[in-house]
């Protein structure tokens, strides 16, 4: 059986009936995570009571049965004991069967000192002094139902709680450390409305007497969906009324929905093996924003999806080193490597084209079919495509697998010919690839549903229709030389598109007088961006129509520009002509800087404070002068307890005073990470302090992010954040972790924390020779969870240096000339 860094004492199995036979001998396989038992004769086949009595180790590895370093109001520290089983480390806290499709009832009870809350995946039973120690309690709760191993709980530790009952009768509580109740009641609302909009959704109960979410302190992920113990992230689940901003309340919302998804679609119906992990967690994080467009329209979330997950899925699975959504996984640290945003943000991309290709009544109709019919049980990708098939009549399966099994997604070219009152549109796909056009001998194809509208009415579908072959020719009647046309409305279709000269023109003008829906204006820019990057057409092109958006009122569409400015910024960080890029940024983000101003306007919501932070920002670091002044001001009248900043004007003054500041701004933000009661607050100022210039101060912050002041899981987000900031920070982040690497791969051991800092450190490089030193240092400090990953970064380093050498040239003319005087005639 499995059996991770466990000592077994003794160990006897009982048949039914029959007298109990000793083992007489434990043979541990450590590197399979396994242990074999002897007896001394053959054991007969037939039921019976397998007893093990073994000691585990409380580990500091936030995985397994681990323990979560607190500190109580009055400043003492103390432990919490937790657990955080997904994917295979239910084998460190007791000998199991560590499968997903080997499931079982379990019966829990544990031993616990009588000051202390203790939970698990049921409601307890029972809570009884303990026999040998008056200071301990035993607590029983009730068997729970068949599952999986991965989804057991139990946490032991000192928490206050909020509860409430749903409108279908379940007993929700947020669990929060003492004296934060309060913070806990944003996610219980979500939580209770959340429940009940799934029961309907999937049209089957939610299936436990009881669901808690719980914030632990030392926690590697952001969440994790225990069947009814749901374990967070103190800032995925706490929200402060006072000192929470609204991305905060957003995130908390997204989580909240996500794990409680989880509780039909994996924990009551379970993946047959890791390899449709990307069922379990595609399918979570598409239906958590179908939950919060319920909970908050005003969230406008649905076009939100397309930048945080749509497009950064698409420039992953454009690299060589992508992998397919379905990946055959054999050793446990396999299994790790795949929780990436293949797994969730493809997963949930192609999910969405999905509902949207079959119709949300049949979609729900495919669902409740495949949950009930398989429900305590195991499933595959085949039997939701089944489920689906049934429902709605179409090929799903045959659509699907197209998607799913093979790496990498089409970029569709189109041009079209007017004829007479028509237009006839050319459609060609050809796999997209980061590195230009592709090459290879036999193309993938995939099938692929086109939606086309006109301008005509541009929030239709003029034509709908499935490409399953690689050119296909189309007429759209009635419609006019003036007309223009656009490809995958809504930016649902998972595929790039390359317009024609003449057809981008006659987008323009839409983007500018916003004719264009947003998440188009979005689609239509990025799918550019992209194309730029790998050298099919020309960065300056993209450039002029960024420069279209001056009038763009819609945060998301900003969000996404502003990250693709951030990538050229970094680009361009390499050249002699940084500051000109910095100078184009300021242009485009003034005007709308100045329209929103500093303080709420009467009548503003959720989306416009987030733009409000996000333009600050962007024009703040670019060292725009009025907002740098005023971002000193509001800081100094903040520190000094004048007027305290609004939580969503923080990361943007911070950031602010950060980058244009010196060693007494650094110490200042240090003392206020110090003071900080909450942990939203704390990771606010560890996102930014990479910010800092100067390159003594980078080097404290890098020996900062190791400290004790730092939980272990914000580390990578405090050395990223200097890797992200400057060309210095790219450098010195680089190095801390080459020198550090010990400390840091065994902090991680493994798990997806060590992905996530190696590409942070690294991705924004752009010289081909350090391409191969993180090749080469890699092959000597191996990181077995993190190989493709590694490769990943390697590859975007010689994709930047490549695209570095063919452009930036007329990248720098073409900003030279925007500034010059017209000419005289």
């Amino acid at each position: 059986m499995n059996c991770a860094d466990i000592d077994i004492i003794t160990a006897s199995y009982a048949p039914e009936g029959d007298e109990e036979i000793h083992a007489t001998g434990f043979n541990y396989q450590n590197e399979d995570e396994k242990v074999t038992l002897s007896f001394p004769s053959t054991l007969q086949k037939g039921t019976g009571t397998l007893k093990i009595d073994f000691v585990g180790e409380l580990n500091d590895k936030m995985k397994g049965f681990y323990r979560s370093k607190y500190t109580t109001p009055s400043g003492d520290t103390r432990y919490a004991a937790v657990t955080q089983f997904e994917a295979t480390d239910a084998r460190r806290a007791f000998p199991c069967w560590d499968e997903p499709a080997i499931k079982a009832t379990f019966d829990i009870s544990l031993v616990v000192p009588k000051d202390r809350v203790a939970l698990s995946n049921m409601n307890v039973t029972d809570r009884k002094p303990y026999p040998d120690d008056e200071n301990l309690v035993e607590v029983k709760f009730a068997r729970t139902p068949v599952m999986s191993t991965y989804l057991v709980a139990f946490v032991v530790g000192e928490y206050d709680f909020v509860e409430t009952r749903s409108s279908d009768g379940v007993l929700v509580r947020v669990y929060t450390p003492v004296g934060k109740a309060e913070q806990g009641k944003f996610a219980l609302e979500v939580a209770a409305k959340t429940l009940p909009f799934y029961k309907d959704y999937f049209n089957v109960p939610y299936p436990l007497p009881k669901i808690d979410l719980i914030a632990i302190a030392d926690f590697a992920a952001g969440a994790m969906e225990n069947w009814g113990l749901v374990t967070y992230r103190e800032t995925a689940l706490l929200i402060d009324p006072k000192n929470s901003c609204s991305s905060s309340r957003q995130w908390v919302a997204l989580v909240v929905g996500h794990e409680l998804a989880h509780q039909w679609f994996g924990n009551l119906v379970t993946m047959e093996w890791w390899t449709h992990l990307w069922l379990n967690e595609g399918f979570a994080s598409w239906i958590e924003y179908l939950c919060v467009d319920h909970c908050f329209p005003e969230y406008d979330i649905w076009t939100q999806f397309v930048s945080a997950d749509y497009t950064r899925a698409q420039e992953l699975d454009a690299l060589d080193n992508s992998h397919p959504i379905e990946v055959n996984v054999g050793h446990p640290s396999e299994v790790d490597e795949i929780f990436d945003a293949i797994s969730y943000s493809k997963g949930a991309s192609v999910i969405r084209m999905l509902h949207d290709y079959i119709g949300d009544e049949d979609f729900r109709k495919g669902m409740h079919l495949y949950l009930t019919r398989f429900q305590q049980r195991n499933a595959a990708t085949e039997d939701l495509w089944e489920s689906l098939e049934k429902a709605s009549g179409k090929p799903i399966a045959a659509v699907m697998s197209t998607w799913t099994k093979q790496m990498g997604f089409p970029l569709i070219y189109v041009e079209a010919v007017q004829q007479e009152e028509d237009k006839v549109l050319k459609l060609v796909q050809k796999k997209f690839c980061a590195s230009g056009p592709y090459s290879g001998e036999d193309c993938p194809l995939w099938m692929v549903p086109i939606s086309i509208c006109t301008s005509d009415d541009p929030s239709c579908a003029k034509m709908q229709v499935l490409m399953d072959n690689p050119e296909l020719t189309l007429v759209l009647k009635d419609v006019k030389p003036g007309q223009w046309v656009k490809l995958n409305l809504g930016t649902v279709g998972f595929y790039r598109t390359h317009y024609s000269p003449d057809m981008l023109e006659s987008l323009i003008p839409a983007i500018q007088d916003l004719s264009l829906p947003p998440v188009d204006r979005l689609g239509l820019q990025n799918d550019l961006f992209s194309l730029a990057r790998a050298g099919i057409i020309s960065t300056v092109d993209v450039l002029k129509v960024m420069e279209a958006f001056v009038n763009e009122p819609n945060y998301t569409v900003w969000s996404d520009l502003s990250c693709n400015l951030g990538i050229l910024s970094t680009l361009l960080s390499h050249t002699d002509f940084y500051e000109e890029i910095q100078v184009f940024v300021k242009d485009v983000f003034s005007p709308i800087g100045e329209r929103l101003g500093w303080d709420p306007k009467p009548g503003e919501g959720h989306l416009d404070a987030l733009l409000r932070g996000l333009v600050l920002g962007k024009l703040g670091k670019a060292g725009h002068k009025a907002t740098l002044e005023e971002a000193r001001r509001r800081f100094k009248d903040h520190i000094e307890g004048k007027h305290i900043l609004s939580a969503d004007l923080r990361s943007p003054v911070y950031v602010t005073v950060l980058k244009h500041g010196d060693s007494a701004t650094l110490d200042t933000m240090l003392k206020l990470h110090k003071q900080a009661d909450m942990q939203e607050e704390k990771n606010r100022i560890e996102r930014v302090l990479g910010a800092i210039s100067q390159p003594e101060l980078i080097q404290k912050v890098l020996t900062f992010a190791l400290s004790e002041e730092v939980r272990p899981q914000d580390t990578v987000s405090v050395i990223g954040g200097v890797a992200g900031s400057s060309k210095q920070g790219r450098r010195a982040a680089w190095k801390f972790v080459k020198d550090n690497w010990e400390e840091l791969y065994n902090r991680y051991q493994g798990g997806f924390l060590i992905s996530r800092l190696i590409k942070l450190s690294v991705d924004g490089f752009a010289i081909d020779k350090m391409a191969a030193e993180v090749k080469a240092f890699f092959e000597t400090h191996p990181a077995p969870s993190a190989e493709r990953t590694v490769q990943q970064c390697c590859e975007n380093i010689l994709l930047n240096a490549a695209w570095l050498n063919r452009d930036a040239e007329s990248i720098h003319q073409y900003l030279l000339q925007r500034k010059a005087p017209p000419a005289m005639v």
